[in-house]
């Protein structure tokens, strides 16, 4: 059932934000019940937001706390202590806490290490790709790199071509609930290579299907060989995934491919994508190197080729506007790895931001089960993210990193000229829905706000086979998107002076 508040309630559990967290008290020092201007301000400032939850028609919970920046004063909110899956809205918590401990200028570096001298050309050792958590490396650099080692001098590797990935520890999916074939739910590791993706395309041929499987950039498209696809004739299920200790093998039903077509799907193997993709790299260089040998620590060796990424601000503001699940889970286990202890899993490091999160921000009800919201099984409250986000804003902190977002009107089209503006985190999976970040009314009033809405109950019922898009997700979140912004236009009216 839909979380309701009475009117009476609603207005009385205002309070005032604390340094480390929320208090939400049973009746504020003085009303704010803010006066509403004009006829159109007066209608909207008449519906309660239980009125607005009703006319919404979403099965499931509806949980929001809103909150003046400059004051701290709590304004309104309903199931504000309610935890739920915050999705990827986590991200902005991730951020927070990749900033907290690393530091907007830090820098991932990626490095090929020698284990030997190299003498008139020939490396008389063993040749490292050493993975630095970097989530953003692609193929155009390891291109770089491998035209650096043969500038340093390598024409020739006597010893073992490995790769380095112990930096941070080893998820096969980001996800398990996930199916096999999205792309959003890759492997993890201390090396990535574009997002942890391969691309897969298909063309009709009078013979059959011409299929390859490359890890292209805009200036390469080397074909990998740790991937794999076969057609099959059949018409469902349309992928089938087989674990194999050096190939992800996939096959694709031949009823599904029509004429020709293209997608990402998930590696989960990154050290030997990462491997397959230089060695090809170098061999352009004239560099042979042997089979690929992942391995999870480093011995004694030198370095000849260093790569390094850009600040992490910059990755973050990324990471938040087209919402990389990957970067968020490397930032994140980094960040954790960084304050002294090396995560065993992605939960693990979940847990020490949570940790981190309560003692830093008062989070005291937020528990997260990865750095990217992707898991449903995370819980954040929004009373716990809206005390964070007036903490940071003070601060002068997140609202520029964060995406704009577009208020629409009755049929979804962008109004480009509304008059409130707002900057905030989204977070869709299905049948669960959040936003949160800044709102700035139109006399300049500026509120922290969170909004989580989540059928867990329908969620919980969808088949793996079925959880890419499931019957009936996309109109709930629609109407749940439909419902964010009413209360963002209502806040705007009832609290701007």
């Amino acid at each position: 059932m839909v979380k309701q508040i009475s009117r009476r309630v609603l207005l009385g559990s205002l309070g005032a934000f604390v340094a480390h967290g929320t208090a939400w008290a049973n009746a504020p020092v003085r009303s704010l019940r803010p006066q509403a201007r004009g006829q159109a301000a007066l209608a909207l400032a008449q519906v309660g937001p239980e009125d607005l939850i009703a006319k919404a028609g979403l099965k499931g919970e509806v949980a929001f706390a809103v909150a003046d920046v400059k004051s701290g004063s709590a304004l309104e909110n309903v199931g504000g202590a309610t935890g739920l899956p915050p999705a990827s809205v986590a991200k902005a918590l991730t951020a927070l806490y990749a900033l907290d401990v690393l530091g907007g200028g830090y820098q991932f570096e990626t490095r090929v290490l020698a284990t030997g001298p190299i003498k008139n050309g020939v490396l008389k050792g063993d040749l490292i790709l050493a993975g630095g958590g970097d989530p953003t490396l692609d193929t155009t650099t390891l291109a770089e790199m491998a035209r650096q080692l043969k500038v340093a001098g390598v024409r020739e590797v006597r010893g073992a071509f490995k790769v380095y990935d112990g930096m941070l520890p080893q998820v096969h999916t980001i996800d398990r609930d996930q199916p096999d074939h999205v792309g959003y739910s890759p492997g993890v590791s201390g090396i990535a290579l574009n997002f942890n993706r391969v691309h897969f395309e298909w063309k009709r041929t009078s013979k059959g299907y011409g299929v390859t499987m490359d890890a292209r950039t805009a200036k390469y498209r080397p074909e990998v060989a740790m991937a794999q696809m076969r057609v099959v004739n059949r018409q469902l299920p349309v992928y089938t995934y087989e674990e194999t200790p050096r190939i992800d093998k996939w096959t694709v039903a031949r009823g599904a491919l029509g004429k020709g077509g293209a997608r990402w799907l998930p590696v989960r193997k990154p050290a030997l994508y990462a491997g397959d993709v230089f060695q090809t790299m170098a061999r352009a260089n004239g560099i042979v190197l042997k089979k690929v040998k992942v391995v999870q620590s480093l011995p004694t060796s030198s370095v000849l080729v260093t790569h390094r990424s850009a600040p992490l601000e910059r990755i973050l503001k990324a990471m938040l506007k087209y919402s990389n699940n990957l970067t968020a889970e490397m930032v994140g286990m980094t960040a954790t790895a960084a304050r002294g202890k090396r995560p065993s899993s992605l939960k693990d490091s979940a847990s020490a931001m949570s940790r981190w999160a309560a003692g830093k921000y008062g989070m005291k009800d937020t528990r997260m089960v990865d750095h990217s919201g992707l898991g449903s099984a995370s819980r954040m409250t929004p009373q716990d993210l809206v005390g964070a986000l007036v903490q940071v804003r003070k601060a002068g902190g997140l609202r520029h990193m964060l995406k704009p977002f577009k208020m629409r009107d009755s049929n979804g089209r962008v109004m480009s000229k509304h008059p409130v503006k707002v900057d905030a985190k989204t977070g869709t999976l299905n049948f669960v829905s959040g936003l949160g970040g800044f709102m700035t009314a139109t006399d300049g009033t500026e509120l922290a706000f969170a909004i989580f809405t989540a059928d867990t109950a329908t969620r919980s019922r969808i088949k793996r086979a079925d959880r890419e898009v499931p019957p009936g997700a996309r109109t709930w979140n629609r109407r749940s998107k439909q419902l964010q912004q009413k209360l963002i236009e209502r806040w705007a009216v009832l609290y701007g002076s």
